[in-house]
């Protein structure tokens, strides 16, 4: 069949469709369509099958990406998800939140001359087919074990490391203290994104495979670290960083400068069903409003695509750097554009203006200067350049911080980083608690949803290997 392949010399790269920007900045649904079945082939058929698959090397998860490509081109769908599935804990997740252009296809072979393969839509249609077909299961083990496990934190790196853990027979106990299992995937991501039911079906099946969740339960306030080592073989926190980065300027006390992830939360529950009096009164609301983001990632990407669809006034990005200098992805800078976001690029804010509630932000332009000690240009400030911004809402998506874990967990001995993330063996992915394992953004930092899978992944192979070492060892008689 290999001559279904290398077909990139005859077939051009064409990306799933979109719906159009003025239709899709009403709703919240996804906004590019599934390929059909012999687009999605002739897609994959474009793989070049190299010697040294780059798309995999950067791929956090070392995905086998060529060989689920070619089994796509030919049809062999179940099997392409078989492959696929084995690397990767959350595929139909990663196929739609995964910036590949910075991963996988920014480094496949023939992105210089020829375009990418489209390995983010045809994975996203591999696993959406897999759901329909019934080809996806719950997390049964073939024998149960007496090991137990309790997770700390429901997002990617904790249910990876649960569904691993579970695949093995471990009694696996996650503990959240969020009403929903899915952490940032469910309250920080628009459904634009990432459509809810994305989530909520995986996690009903890990629950319909013995998970158990523990959910509303606050680590510290409900049940504490000893109680949870003195319960399980094993503690793993996999928290994530939520703690919003602050700006040093004056006016970040006004009424209406709100930090990201209040916003982005805010709009999820409502769009999930839930009462949100804070949006309800146009607190957190961006409707008919002139709002301006500070921030270039892509937590800044959408709050302004939000903000758009809940029918802001204007929205505006402010962003110190250029375009070419943005850490977001360029595919939701694009998004961003088409839908209507005005971007002010090498502008940043100086202070907050109003009288009680803001009614602007005070921005300087900037000019990028020599690089610095990482190549990146540093940026100064142009003397004489301030101007007024006008904003009735202000969000600010600056990154995150790790929360100070031993203050909130009551567990002073806990060791951080001076960073604040969680300070592990980085061979055992240990803390200095034994038995407690840390693993995610508490531990690198923010980072990427896919590096939150490959870590939990990791580190249910960590534990599991401390709790057979652990029983093969002769415990010393009391």
């Amino acid at each position: 069949m290999a001559e279904r392949m290398l077909q990139f010399v005859r077939l051009s790269q064409q990306t799933p469709e979109k719906r159009a920007a003025t239709i899709r900045r009403e709703d919240f649904d996804e906004i590019y369509q599934r390929f059909d079945p012999a687009r999605a082939s002739e897609q994959a058929s474009r793989c070049s099958q190299c010697g040294v698959p780059f798309c995999s090397v950067h791929c956090p998860l070392q995905q086998n990406i060529p060989d689920w490509l070619k089994l796509t081109a030919e049809g062999r769908l179940e099997e392409a998800y078989e492959v696929n599935s084995a690397t990767n804990t959350f595929p139909e997740i990663c196929g739609r939140v995964c910036p590949q252009d910075r991963l996988c296809e920014g480094n496949c072979v023939i992105e210089k001359g020829f375009e990418a393969v489209t390995i983010g839509a045809v994975e996203r249609y591999i696993n959406d087919t897999a759901w329909e077909k019934g080809w996806v299961k719950p997390p049964r083990p073939v024998r149960e074990l007496e090991h137990s496990v309790g997770i700390v934190g429901a997002g990617p790196a904790g249910l990876a490391a649960a569904e691993r853990l579970r695949s093995q027979g471990w009694q696996v106990h996650v503990y959240d203290r969020y009403d929903r299992a899915g952490g940032l995937l469910i309250y920080g991501i628009p459904n634009f994104k990432l459509e809810k039911d994305v989530i909520t079906r995986r996690t009903a099946q890990f629950e319909e495979g013995g998970i158990v969740f523990h959910l509303n339960c606050e680590v510290g306030r409900d049940v504490t670290i000893a109680e949870l080592r003195e319960k399980h073989d094993a503690v793993l926190i996999a928290t994530g960083v939520y703690k919003a980065r602050d700006i040093a300027v004056p006016g970040t006390e006004l009424e209406g400068v709100v930090p990201a992830m209040t916003f982005l939360t805010a709009s999820n529950r409502k769009g999930l069903g839930d009462a949100v009096p804070e949006f309800d009164s146009g607190a957190l609301s961006a409707e008919g409003k002139r709002v301006v983001v500070i921030g270039g990632g892509d937590t800044a990407m959408d709050c302004l695509r939000t903000s758009i669809r809940q029918g802001a006034a204007s929205v505006t990005c402010l962003y110190r750097r250029d375009k070419a200098n943005m850490p977001g992805s360029m595919r939701e800078v694009h998004n961003a554009e088409e839908e209507g976001v005005r971007f002010s690029w090498l502008t940043a804010p100086e202070g907050f203006e109003g009288e009680g509630r803001v009614t602007g932000v005070r921005v300087t332009k900037m000019h990028l200067g020599l690089p610095d000690a990482t190549g990146r240009q540093q940026v100064e400030p142009i003397p004489g350049s301030s101007f007024v911004e006008p904003a009735d809402l202000v969000i600010k998506a600056l990154g995150f911080d790790p929360e100070d874990l031993p203050v909130m967990f009551n567990e002073p001995a806990l060791k951080v980083s001076r960073w604040g993330t969680l300070a592990v063996d980085r061979r055992t992915m240990m803390t200095n608690l034994p038995g407690v394992f840390a693993a995610g953004d508490i531990v690198r930092g923010a980072s990427l949803v896919v590096w939150g899978i490959r870590d939990g992944r990791d580190v249910a192979e960590r534990i599991a290997e401390y709790v057979k070492a652990r029983e093969t060892v002769p415990q010393a008689a009391e």
